[in-house]
């Protein structure tokens, strides 16, 4: 009884305490599109530079690798979360390819793990 009402615990600590962003900032700011496809909904809305896809995992990721590979990422600073339910929302600028970049993520928490669902990157003007 005490290890269902412990495991229980865990899972609600993980899904309230648990910075999903920290590694998601990492694999941006490295443009490490191999990771970063691992926190991947199976379909998910991607929008760069005004262009908008809602695409599965692997055509997210090389969207994303034929992004990094035109701006190669300098730094990606996280400036503001917040969150809603099972969702959370991430908004920073990535310094990329000689440019500043205003990143959005959206994230979802499912079963026993968050998933990016929407990840979107403006210029800044």
């Amino acid at each position: 009884m005490a290890a269902i009402l412990f495991s229980g615990l865990s899972a609600f600590a993980q899904s309230d305490g648990y910075d999903v962003f920290i590694p998601i900032t990492k694999y941006i700011s490295q443009g490490n599109t191999d990771n970063l496809s691992a926190w991947f909904a199976d379909n998910l809305e991607v929008s760069i530079l005004a262009g908008s896809n809602d695409c599965s995992r692997n055509q997210a990721k090389q969207i994303l690798k034929s992004f990094f590979n035109s701006h190669t990422p300098r730094s990606f600073v996280i400036n503001h979360t917040a969150s809603r339910g099972n969702m959370k929302y991430a908004l920073g600028n990535l310094n990329a390819g000689g440019e500043i970049y205003q990143v959005t993520i959206f994230v979802s928490y499912h079963g026993d793990t968050y998933k990016i669902q929407q990840l979107k990157i403006d210029r800044i003007q």
